[in-house]
């Protein structure tokens, strides 16, 4: 085995391979030192991940071995990277003994080899299990929590009169048509006559019977931290009731200053209304209801917080927003939509900040994590709250 000499490196591909050796094996690089021998799983764990480059000819310590008949190892490893499903692009080339394959990010996964599902975890390639996939499946988008079967609706116990009222009602479904079908014909009942998720949260008495954390926690605080809490709340109906409940909750807190326009009072919230709608329904529609945690909404005494559980959908980026929507749950969002609960499709944050430049306020700081996307609203500062503030400041003396 031959060590790797920094002296014979000179050109760009050279001091790549050697940055990579230097490296070591890791969760975007891997080390074989011959042949093509379980070369399918690793490319298509690769493909399942963020992409990776196998170097064939480096042994795991990372010395230069070499492989020779370059031409005959590049054709096995495309008639392998072709032979997964779907076939999958990848990126051959030598630099001196060394043979790269580079496997790009790719944009149609899950992949399988094999009719096996592999993914990357640290240095090594793992064969997924059922649940595995199950989840891979989720995190991708390619299967929707909101469109999969509510074990735990029966639609013989939980779907009562009123609430069936209160649902054709608002989803506009004509009188007359029988529940099942209407349910059915909106995908709302699944092919095997079963309840889905999305179905059980729009008609749900109390949606904590069905998903335990996919209720709304309210709280108002005393200043600007959460030490002192004045007034708490939580909403468990529909998602549609708790949409409409929090909004009067916040509403009811928030400063309301009273217009006068051709001898008529209106009022008029410090915070545009609209866009605390559109913040408290992009919170319930896109949110992760397979999560453990709630939506969380603080108010504070200079700030209004919209904490939505589960990150960004599979497909979003932080540049997207504004620009393009991905629903998290299509079918849910659809009947929101279908209630006009929901203005247009993709215009939820544009909408929210020309909503807050139209009535004079600041444009909301939107924050995104892998668990969660947090939504604050600056509230304006009012003349009690600046004299406050300047009587706090130092040196301030009263007479």
């Amino acid at each position: 085995m031959k060590a790797v000499d920094k002296q014979q490196i000179s050109t760009m591909n050279e001091k790549n391979l050697f940055n990579l050796t230097t490296l070591g094996e890791g969760y975007t690089i891997e080390f074989k030192r011959s042949g093509t021998s379980d070369l399918g799983r690793e490319i298509c764990a690769f493909a399942n991940a963020t992409g990776g480059v196998i170097l064939i000819g480096i042994a795991d310590d990372g010395g230069i071995c070499g492989v020779s008949n370059h031409n005959r190892l590049k054709s096995q490893v495309q008639t392998i990277a072709r032979s997964a499903e779907p076939p999958i692009a990848v990126e051959i080339e030598s630099v001196d003994a060394v043979l790269c394959v580079t496997v790009p990010a790719q944009h149609s996964k899950p992949y399988s080899f094999g009719r096996k599902f592999f993914i990357r975890e640290g240095a090594s390639s793992q064969q997924m299990s059922r649940e595995e996939i199950r989840e891979f499946f989720y995190k991708e988008g390619l299967i929707h929590f909101d469109e999969t079967a509510c074990d735990r609706f029966s639609l013989e116990n939980d779907l009562d009169e009123e609430n069936w009222s209160l649902f054709q009602r608002r989803a506009k479904i004509p009188e007359d048509m029988d529940p099942e079908n209407a349910l059915r014909n909106l995908h709302l009942t699944a092919e095997d006559g079963r309840m889905t998720h999305a179905g059980a949260w729009l008609l749900a008495s109390d949606i904590r019977k069905f998903n335990i954390s996919a209720d709304v926690a309210c709280a108002l605080f005393m200043g600007t931290d959460k030490v002192r809490i004045l007034d708490r709340r939580g909403f468990y109906g529909d998602v549609y009731s708790m949409i409409e409940e929090v909004m009067a909750w916040i509403l009811s807190k928030i400063n309301v200053e009273y217009v006068i326009k051709h001898v008529k009072r209106e009022e008029r919230p410090e915070l545009p209304e609209e866009a605390i709608r559109e913040a408290v329904v992009n919170a319930l529609a896109h949110r992760d209801y397979r999560s453990a945690a709630n939506v969380q909404i603080y108010l504070f005494t200079d700030r209004l917080e919209i904490v939505s559980p589960g990150g960004l959908p599979a497909g979003m980026t932080e540049a997207d927003l504004g620009i393009k929507s991905v629903p998290r749950n299509p079918l849910l969002f659809g009947i929101l939509r279908r209630m006009d609960a929901v203005e247009r499709i993709g215009s939820g944050i544009r909408r929210i900040r020309d909503l807050c430049r139209e009535h004079g306020v600041q444009e909301p700081l939107i924050e995104v994590s892998g668990s969660w996307v947090t939504t604050t609203f600056r509230r304006p500062v009012t003349e009690s709250q600046e004299v406050a503030d300047d009587r706090s400041a130092p040196g301030h003396r009263t007479s």
